[in-house]
């Protein structure tokens, strides 16, 4: 795990939001997430630098997942490191929305 993962991590646990659960690399269809709500069909991603030569991967796998009914939030790791209060909202916000 990257030091945004384990920071994100330590707020997801023990369904700190709302009282949801969240799953640390949940395998969905051949993709494994880094974190998934099933009960919301959410799902977190925290994408570093290697992400920026990716784009074309990640679109499939985001549209691969959204044929399952699954929303994907994105986020960088300087999002996580310098704005977490701002993730927990949309996060927060997401799990809102599902309901």
């Amino acid at each position: 795990m990257t030091p945004e993962e384990r920071k994100l991590l330590g707020i997801l646990r023990n369904h700190q939001i709302l009282g949801i659960g969240f799953r640390r690399q949940h395998a969905i269809g051949h993709f494994v997430v880094d974190f998934c709500a099933p009960s919301e069909k959410i799902i977190i991603e925290v994408d570093g630098n290697q992400h920026l030569d990716k784009n074309d991967y990640d679109l499939a796998r985001m549209d691969f997942l959204s044929t399952k009914g699954y929303r994907v939030l994105r986020f960088w790791n300087n999002e996580i490191i310098h704005n977490i209060q701002s993730v927990i909202e949309r996060i927060f916000r997401a799990i809102q929305d599902s309901n």
